[in-house]
């Protein structure tokens, strides 16, 4: 077995409390969910805007991807968790903007999105991924 790595970028927000941003295992990659944060300030960003908000937040995850070893093309699933279900529609439509641009081979990652309360008051989105690596 491989060993357990922990990723770490300060191309994204240092996680606020006890766990990795990424970790990767063998050819996996597990990131860990993310938000609307300013990856240098932990600032949370774009309060109700909830398509910036999602562009932020993937940015986020994309960064602790490449320092994992991967892409947005290697990611196999993404979970999206929103806080209102009328939110769906703007997060979808600036989510398929970023899969489009980051996953060249056209094949899209698998996605689930569910309605939650989030662990900020002005988080309106929060997001992760499992990628496999190499």
């Amino acid at each position: 077995m491989s060993d357990k790595q922990a990723i770490l970028t300060d191309g994204a927000p240092a996680p606020a409390w006890v766990f990795s941003q990424g970790v990767r295992k063998g050819p996996l990659l597990q990131v860990s969910g993310q938000g609307p944060q300013d990856p240098a300030t932990g600032e949370y960003l774009h309060p109700g805007d909830v398509r910036a908000q999602t562009r932020r937040t993937l940015e986020n995850v994309k960064a602790i991807l490449t320092a994992g070893g991967a892409s947005v093309e290697d990611v196999l699933m993404f979970r999206v968790y929103l806080t209102k279900r009328e939110d769906f529609a703007p997060m979808n439509e600036a989510y398929g903007e970023f899969v489009r641009e980051n996953c060249p081979s056209g094949v899209l990652p698998c996605r689930t999105t569910v309605f939650v309360g989030l662990p900020h008051e002005s988080m309106l989105v929060e997001i992760d991924a499992l990628a496999a690596v190499g």
